[in-house]
């Protein structure tokens, strides 16, 4: 199908003017590196469906190792492994009671954002 006159050809502009009051204004707003490199190791968390699975999980209650494991059907080492990441990524955080580790989200952000991510992929 043909591209109307008014879009540009694939990914370049037509013109090779820059807007520098536009340029400046991105610029001034933009986190630094290091908290954009941060936020895509974020995302890459997240990018991974058994850990999604989990947080899913722990969205509403506290769980123990043992009864994740049971829900999604993995091995305890399995969810261990996984909730090391999720911890690291301080997306999740636990108790000990005795020899038994409680987990749950570490605060209403992380539900948020797995919220948001079902109601974009469900509204319609």
């Amino acid at each position: 199908m043909p591209e109307s006159k008014n879009a540009p050809l694939g990914d370049c502009c037509e013109e090779t003017a820059v807007h520098e009051d536009l340029i400046e204004s991105v610029r001034a707003d933009m986190p630094d590196i290091a908290v954009l490199y941060d936020l895509a190791e974020l995302y890459r968390i997240f990018a991974d469906s058994t850990r999604i699975r989990i947080l899913y999980v722990l969205f509403e209650k506290e769980v123990c190792v043992c009864d994740i494991a049971e829900l999604l059907n993995m091995t305890v080492s399995a969810v261990s492994h996984q909730l090391r990441l999720l911890r690291g990524a301080h997306l999740v955080r636990f108790r000990r009671v005795g020899k038994v580790c409680f987990y749950s989200l570490a605060d209403d952000h992380v539900k948020t954002i797995i919220g948001q991510g079902i109601e974009h992929l469900t509204e319609g």
